[in-house]
């Protein structure tokens, strides 16, 4: 049995706490107990969350865990001396650490993630910047995985997070089934954009809306302005008038958006050659797709492939490992 340690504190972002369903369902869906979750905090007893209500913990002590999990704040709020010494001793005796959103703080104040790749939500990346330089903060990212310390982006990233944890310690197609059960899609990979395309445009009016959902449907196609106004039966010229209005950008980039964040979500699952990717997407060919990805995201699409895969293959025994 794999014990997690959950680092909790006052005013804790109560979304966080979603992590130990995935536990929950990993145990139901492997009908055994392979995690074992326990709540902690400096004291003990409750402990306030974001949202208000209180959740009961237990006291940090010397127990040793194979997994120990610091959450986030919304106000990243400054961790007492001892949450700090409890998590750079962990970090001494635990398989692997890790931070939730904002929890990247706590683990970079106790000196766990100088020098290693680390993310955190979005809003905070640049103050985490600033604050921590030794730090190589990579904000578009879903979860990254350096060595023994695991960091997620925030919010739902956490679940993402939890659910590579069940995958690494006992295979994919538990984590599959997990992630089936909480009616989600399957985690999404560490190397996926925290942003998305179609959030990022926001049109106000159901045409546009209707237009990017169009174009989302048939990327493969070749997308022209006219077509795209077809379908939702204005001129070429009103068309692309009204989109860039809207959003902020014309007809073909915001295509080309779409396209590359499709295309960036297939590299990540591993299972597509670079070519046929191209073609799905509507690059066409591989070295036009390389061109918008080097613009994009200032890598090719091999190294955005190699960045997202979670580093070591899947341990499917958990024999041997930290027990209860």
């Amino acid at each position: 049995m794999l014990r997690v340690g959950i680092v909790l504190y006052p005013g804790f972002q109560v979304m966080n706490l979603a992590v130990t369903t995935v536990f929950e369902f990993a145990n139901i869906t492997a009908k055994k107990t392979i995690y074992q979750v326990v709540l902690l905090s400096e004291l003990g007893g409750p402990v306030q969350t974001s949202a208000g209500f209180s959740v009961e913990t237990q006291p940090f002590d010397t127990r040793r865990f194979d997994t120990v999990l610091v959450v986030g704040d919304n106000e990243v709020v400054e961790p007492r001396a001892a949450v700090i010494d409890f998590l750079q001793r962990a970090a001494k005796k635990s398989r692997r650490i890790c931070a939730t959103c904002t929890g990247a703080f706590k683990l970079a104040e106790a000196g766990l993630l100088d020098g290693r790749r680390a993310t955190t939500h979005w809003f905070l990346a640049s103050r985490f910047r600033r604050t921590y330089p030794n730090v190589k903060m990579e904000e578009d990212r879903i979860f990254i995985v350096d060595g023994p310390v695991w960091t997620s982006a925030g919010m739902t990233a956490c679940i993402d997070l939890a659910l590579a944890l069940v995958e690494k310690d006992v295979g994919a197609e538990v984590a599959r089934l997990v992630a089936k059960k909480l009616v989600i899609y399957h985690r999404r990979a560490g190397g996926q954009s925290q942003f998305s395309a179609l959030l990022e445009l926001e049109p106000r009016s159901d045409r546009m809306q209707t237009a990017l959902a169009y174009a989302k449907q048939h990327l493969h196609a070749e997308l022209s302005v006219e077509q795209l106004a077809e379908a939702v039966h204005l001129s070429p010229r009103q068309f692309s008038r009204t989109f860039r209005a809207e959003t902020g950008q014309s007809p073909a980039k915001a295509v080309e958006n779409l396209r590359l964040e499709a295309a960036r979500l297939m590299l990540e699952s591993g299972r597509h050659p670079i070519d046929v990717i191209a073609r799905d997407t509507g690059f066409g060919d591989r070295e036009r797709m390389r061109r918008a990805f080097l613009r994009a995201f200032g890598q090719p699409p091999q190294m955005i492939r190699r960045a997202s895969r979670v580093e070591g293959p899947p341990t499917a025994n958990v024999g041997g490992l930290i027990r209860g």
